[in-house]
Parts: structure tokens; C-alpha cells; sequence
């Protein structure tokens, strides 16, 4: 049941990320389309991302909606098949899996080793012989992924049964990971298949952060050099077939790089301090992006991630000392860059930054005086006067 549960677990998480990935570059991305300018900046990185030529939107444009090709619906015996299919996978998988819960103790290593690693070479044969028949297309993914997962396990499983008293669990996953690597990148190399490239970087990736412990380098020094050249991976995976994957190498290397990055300020100097660079990075990164017109919904999320970490350590630098003030002119300052680069996500961060300075200054020198609120709220109806000159001047130009 361990082994069952794990697995449900696994993925659950999988799953969450599917969605709730989207979902948070949907809430947390650039600002919705509200007028013709931001319709055809949202076109051109559709076209960007697709790999759409202005030759093929016009066709698309001047063909008549009655002749274009209308997917053909699916029969109810082919969603019948469908579902029974993945039905079987299922219940087989959590069959193979209820036993091996139910009777691992009583096991001896041999049926320890071939319920795990021999189980998961049999799906890859089967993965194998699916992608060279060219049938069941749907079943690729969860093959690529049941296989991997058991060959993973099985691995490790063989490893402590040769040597059970071995405690150096970094050489175990070195090997594991090597072997992976070399298993997904020879697939990736024959079917050129999206999850295989996913599942082959991660092999990788994993085998170079424990090789570079292995060899006594600083975790934050891993981390850089290999969130950097998981950076460079992903600006090259948008020119392949694999492009779908860029978005979230985009996201794991620039958080892998910036972790390092913050790792190595936080000793130098200060946590403040580190706060503020890290964020000043992350939001350039955004910047990048945004002027490229590539991943919104990254770019929405760098400004939001990077502003909070940028304003929290600007506040704990300025705070309790002779410039405090510089914190509301650093914010009101944002504020401009709000509007050139048109980012709710960098406009909600700013806004509730600004509130926040403004509270923490009233309560800590002007607790009892009525002249402060006064005085904000004047300075509030100026702002608004001059926003509304400035427009109406701006029209007239």
C-alpha cells in the first residue's frame, strides 16, 4: 500500500502542476488585452510561440469559416475504447504496485530486483515497440512515465540489494542518473519525442548537480552555473519541436540561478542586501522577456516575484535609518515603470508596497497628528489633478 500511495501522490503532484502552472502564469501575467495595441502584441507572440508565418495568418484570414477543415468528432465506440484503455493501464499499474506493497518483506532480492527494475525494462520494451509500430499514440506518455519511474526504482532497489551496508548515497544516485540519462537521451535521439527530452534533461541536470557535490563544489556555485546553463537550454528549445518545454526550463533556471546568486550575497554581505539584487535580477530577466515579446505569463510572474523581493530588502536596508523616505520615492518612482511596461503584477506589488511604507510611517511618527492625513489626502487630489492635465495634454499632442 506504501508503494501505492507514493504513487498516487506522485501523480497528484504531476497533475497540480499541469494545471496550477498555467493557472498562476494566467493570474500573476501581463495584463489582459483591453485595446488594439496589446490584441497585436498578444498575435505576435502567439506567432512567435507557434512558429506562425504572416503568409499562414492570411491564408487563415481569407479562407471562408464553411470551408475550413472541421475536426471530426469522435465515435462513441472510439471514447468507449479510449476509456477502457486507460482503465486497464490503471488498474494493472495499481495491481503491480498493491503487491509489491503487500508482499515486499516477504520477498527475497532476485523478485525484489525484477518486480521494480525487471517490470520497468518490460514497459520499456513495450514503450519500444509502440513507438516503432506508430500505434496508440495517447499511450506514449503514461508509458514513458510508469517506465521511467520503475527503472528509476529499480535501480536504487538493485544497488541496495548488491550492497546493503553502503551508506554513500551520492555515487548510488550518480550511477542511477547516469544510466537514466543515457537510457532517455538514446530514445530522445531515435523518436525525438517532447517527453523524452524533458525526462533526459532531468537525468542530466540531476547527474551534474550530484557529480559537482561529489567533487566538493559549493551547493551555490552549482546552482549558478547550472540554473545559467539551463537558461541558455531553454532559449534553445524554443527554436525545436520541444519548444513547450522552454517556459518552465525558463522558470527552474532563473530561480536556480538567482538562488545562487542569493546565496553568495547573503554571505558577502547581508540577507537585505541579497534580497534587493536577487529581485533587481529576476525583474531584468522579466524585462528581457517582455522586450522580446516571449512568455507573458513568465513575465508577469518575474515582475511579481522580483519586485517583492526587491522591495523587501530596499526596506530592510532604509529602515530605522536617516533615509527612510528614499523607500516611498524608490516606489513612487515604480509606479512609471507601471505604466511604460503596462504589468498589473508589477502595479499590484508597487501599490501594496507603497500602502504598506505609508502605514508603517504614519503609525511610527504621526500616530496622533491630524496634519498628516490631511496632508496625504491633499497630496493624493494634486496627483489626480496632475494625472488628468498630463492626459488631456497628451490627447491634444
Amino acid at each position: 500500500m506504501i508503494w501505492l500511495l507514493l504513487l498516487i501522490v506522485i501523480f497528484v503532484l504531476i497533475g497540480g502542476f499541469w494545471w496550477g502552472w498555467p493557472l498562476a502564469a494566467g493570474i500573476l501575467g501581463a495584463s489582459s488585452v483591453t485595446d488594439k495595441p496589446g490584441a497585436l502584441e498578444r498575435i505576435a507572440q502567439l506567432m512567435h510561440s507557434y512558429d506562425i508565418t504572416l503568409a499562414e495568418v492570411e491564408a487563415a484570414f481569407h479562407t471562408p469559416a464553411a470551408s475550413r477543415p472541421v475536426p471530426a468528432r469522435r465515435s462513441k465506440g472510439d471514447v468507449a475504447k479510449t476509456l477502457f484503455t486507460y482503465l486497464g493501464a490503471i488498474f494493472i499499474f495499481a495491481g503491480i504496485s498493491t503487491y509489491i506493497g503487500t508482499f515486499w518483506v516477504s520477498m527475497g532480492s532476485a523478485m525484489r530486483v525484477f518486480v521494480t527494475l525487471g517490470v520497468g525494462y518490460i514497459l520499456l520494451i513495450v514503450l519500444v515497440s509502440a513507438l516503432h509500430e506508430k500505434k496508440y499514440p495517447k499511450l506514449i506518455l503514461p508509458l514513458v512515465l510508469a517506465s521511467v519511474f520503475m527503472m528509476t526504482g529499480g535501480w536504487f532497489v538493485l544497488i541496495h540489494e548488491v550492497f546493503p551496508r553502503s551508506d554513500n548515497w551520492r555515487t548510488a544516485v550518480l550511477f542511477v542518473f547516469g544510466v537514466m540519462a543515457v537510457h532517455q537521451g538514446a530514445l530522445l535521439g531515435k523518436y525525438r519525442l517532447t517527453v523524452l527530452a524533458f525526462t533526459a534533461l532531468f537525468f542530466v541536470y540531476g547527474f551534474m548537480q550530484v557529480g559537482l557535490d561529489l567533487l566538493g563544489v559549493p551547493i551555490a556555485y552549482i546552482a549558478i552555473v547550472l540554473g545559467a546553463s539551463l537558461f541558455l537550454v531553454a532559449t534553445a528549445l524554443e527554436d525545436t519541436t520541444h519548444r513547450v518545454l522552454a517556459a518552465p526550463a525558463l522558470l527552474i533556471g532563473t530561480c536556480w540561478l538567482n538562488g545562487g546568486l542569493f546565496d553568495r550575497i547573503a554571505l558577502a554581505s547581508s540577507a537585505d542586501w541579497a534580497s534587493l539584487v536577487t529581485g533587481v535580477c529576476v525583474m531584468f530577466t522579466a524585462y528581457g522577456l517582455h522586450k522580446a515579446g516571449r512568455h507573458s505569463g513568465l513575465t508577469g510572474l518575474g515582475y511579481f516575484i522580483g519586485s517583492i523581493m526587491a522591495y523587501s530588502g530596499l526596506f530592510g536596508l532604509v529602515h530605522n535609518t536617516p533615509v527612510e523616505l528614499l523607500y516611498l520615492a524608490v516606489t513612487a518612482s515604480m509606479l512609471y515603470a507601471c505604466v511604460v511596461l503596462q504589468s498589473r503584477a508589477l502595479l499590484f506589488t508597487t501599490v501594496i508596497a507603497m500602502l504598506g511604507f505609508i502605514a508603517f510611517y504614519t503609525a511610527k511618527h504621526f500616530a496622533n497628528s491630524l496634519g498628516w492625513p490631511v496632508t496625504l489626502v491633499l497630496m493624493g487630489v494634486a496627483f489626480l489633478g496632475v494625472g488628468t492635465i498630463a492626459l488631456k495634454v497628451r490627447r491634444q499632442i
